[in-house]
């Protein structure tokens, strides 16, 4: 038995000892019992656990009656600490061994309460398990998205000569994230005669209905011989999932009877697709909100930009959660409003690692990527542990600053708090060295990673491609196609720019048309604009306007950029002069035109035009930008400008 919170495990056995001689007399602890019981449904939890060791200490064995109450009020008062104290006395009294039912209820308050191996820990001591027992860890790792676990524990239930009931198959259907998996327990549940079960059809029609199978789930749920308002939530929660949204305003028309889930689903479903004066209109009309309809509103203000809307809600929310806080800390941040965000984030009076990795990723988002950096920091020094999310922000940050230092650092955390497993981390870190120059610890990375995806192999491919490794860029390419892995967009971005560097025209146009035709992958601006570099640095102007003129999206200033760069190298003086009017009417204030084709006409001795340009940048009051550049001194990053 691994033994939690030693003290008082250590205290309970001595009493144990001590006590073993008593003999507690039949009814001795009613009265006890009953005070316990009482004080519990009062919320008095702590005064209950003293009269629980008073009794204990005494020889006074409680009635297994009494740590069920205690139990749920754990649960009630959602007290981890005080659920492994009560869990220490019935250690003592040895009920979590002798009583199933009680130790299956362990089992369950630890789940509720977050400690899946505390449960584990409990479910393993046990020596008579049931189906509820097995049940309940396989409707906790389901729950906490560990569904391999869920589906190991579902299987080895079945070894030891345990049938599933129809809890069992509801509890195992989340994790069945993968369609075949899911269709084999579909199977079973057929041939175990559970399919009219009401908690395992509603399970099936989620199911599905996330799977994006919504028409075979709206079969199904035609089929159900019984249907609760649960059946009717899930339906219509699949069609909002699928975006389909009118397909679930006619079923919430047609719903018996409607819950508090009803509206807020319908009312969530509006603002995923931006109608947000229908989300207002159900939110007014709702007969019950809870808190979760005001985040619901205040999230669809926010997806939406309407921040103004959102704070307004908030300040007149009968009450507020993380959540809420987290909502609109997040619309502030998205929305530029840093300073705002701030002032919110430092007022709240409970944060989570959202909270830290809003505010992180505001002022990332807001070209603030040494502010960022710091309060990444700030946010170690607070104990408060990072998540996946988190490394997706700062590592980025890292990349921005080109900060290689810190970005070393932020790789030691990522080891410290367990990460470097994680794919998605992983293929951020090798973003992050290779934007940052080191090719070499990109590839390390790389190469540690146990588990890789497409998206790994695209960092990869990108990092040698900026880096100018146009030969490693392309070989890695070639051998992804062997892989049966899949490219990508970004992966087809990093190909094209290792053809661009690599001056690689013939290749280009190649690997272009095995991306629309082969691939069916239709070309984005990044792959317009890798393509119009490309022609352009190789002197191909009029393939490059051609390409231009049938592009199906409007060209992007990069890729007027990258013409007029090249019209600059190879002296066309008048596509550059067509390019500049471009670049100019999409941005009259950006100086990046104006001082390139000053350097066109400087080069081909047209002084007279270089004051031309020089007069249109003075009346239109147009500078050019300060250049920066950035330096770590004692772990902080800090901006220096030119003559700063």
């Amino acid at each position: 038995m691994v033994l939690l919170m030693r003290p008082v495990f250590d205290i309970a056995y001595r009493i144990k000892a001590r006590t073993n001689t008593l003999k507690t007399k039949e009814g001795t602890g009613k009265g006890n019992d009953g005070l316990v019981k009482s004080l519990c449904k009062q919320g008095r939890l702590r005064e209950a656990l003293h009269i629980l060791q008073d009794m204990v200490e005494n020889g006074i064995w409680p009635h297994s009656s009494t740590y069920d109450s205690l139990l749920q009020g754990c649960l009630n008062a959602k007290s981890l600490p005080d659920a492994k104290l009560l869990h220490a006395h019935m250690i003592q009294t040895q009920f979590e061994c002798q009583d199933i039912s009680l130790g299956n209820k362990l089992v369950s308050i630890y789940v509720k309460l977050g400690s899946l191996v505390e449960a584990r820990r409990v479910f393993d001591e046990m020596p008579v398990k049931n189906v509820v027992s097995w049940t309940a860890m396989i409707a906790a790792y389901a729950r906490h998205e560990h569904g391999q676990e869920a589906l190991g524990f579902f299987y080895e239930m079945q070894d030891v000569g345990i049938q599933p009931n129809h809890f069992t198959f509801a509890s195992i259907l989340p994790a069945c994230t993968d369609l075949e998996v899911l269709g084999e327990f579909h199977d079973e549940i057929v041939k175990g005669g559970f399919e009219s079960n009401v908690f395992v059809g509603n399970g099936l029609v989620d199911m599905y209905a996330k799977r994006g199978c919504i028409e075979f789930a709206r079969e199904l749920f035609d089929k159900m011989p019984q249907r609760d308002v649960v059946s009717w939530n899930a339906m219509i929660a699949g069609y909002v999932q699928n975006g389909l949204i009118e397909d679930a305003l006619k079923l919430f028309q047609e719903i018996p009877k409607r819950d508090v889930i009803t509206w807020n689903t319908m009312m969530a479903g509006y603002a995923q697709c931006g109608d947000v004066e229908n989300a207002v209109e159900l939110f007014e009309k709702m007969p019950e909100q809870n808190l979760v309809s005001w985040n619901t509103m205040i999230a669809g203000y926010v997806q939406n930009g309407s921040v103004k809307e959102a704070f307004k809600l908030f300040q007149i929310m009968p009450e507020r959660n993380v959540i809420s806080w987290n909502a609109v800390i997040s619309g502030f941040a998205q929305n530029g409003q840093v300073e705002e965000a701030l002032k919110l984030f430092k007022t709240m009076p409970e944060c989570n690692v959202v909270s830290w990795n809003a505010m992180i990723a505001g002022y990332s988002q807001n070209g603030q990527a040494e502010n960022a950096l710091k309060l990444f920091g700030q946010m170690q020094m607070v104990d408060m542990k990072p998540n996946t999310e988190t490394f997706a922000i700062v590592l980025p940050a890292c990349a921005a600053l080109a900060v290689l230092e810190q970005g070393n650092e932020a790789h030691e955390v990522v080891i410290r708090s367990g990460f470097q497993s994680d794919v998605l981390v992983g293929n951020t870190l090798v973003g992050m060295y290779a934007k940052c120059g080191s090719i070499e610890d990109a590839r390390k990375v790389f190469d540690r990673m146990r588990q890789q995806d497409s998206a790994s192999l695209s960092a990869m491919i990108v990092g040698y491609a900026i880096n100018g490794c146009s030969k490693e860029s392309l070989e890695l390419f070639e051998q992804m196609q062997f892989t049966g892995l899949k490219p990508d967009r970004v992966t087809f971005v990093g190909v094209l720019s290792a053809c661009c560097h690599a001056g690689l025209v013939d290749e280009g146009r190649q690997y272009f048309d095995i991306m629309t035709r082969f691939y069916h992958i239709t070309p984005a601006m990044e792959h317009y604009g890798c393509m119009i570099d490309l022609l352009g640095r190789a002197g191909c102007f009029d393939e490059a306007n051609d390409l231009i003129n049938k592009m199906p999206i409007k060209p992007d200033a990069d890729m007027w950029g990258s013409l007029l760069s090249a019209c600059r190298t190879h002296n066309n003086i008048d596509l550059g002069e067509k390019v500049a009017q471009h670049l100019i009417a999409l941005n009259p204030q950006n100086p990046a035109p104006y001082v390139l084709l000053s350097n066109i006409y400087a080069a081909a001795g047209r002084w007279d035009d270089i004051g031309s340009v020089r007069n249109r940048m003075k009346d239109r009051k147009v500078k050019k930008k300060l250049g920066c550049s950035w330096i770590v001194i004692k772990k902080q990053v800090h901006a220096f400008l030119v003559g700063g």
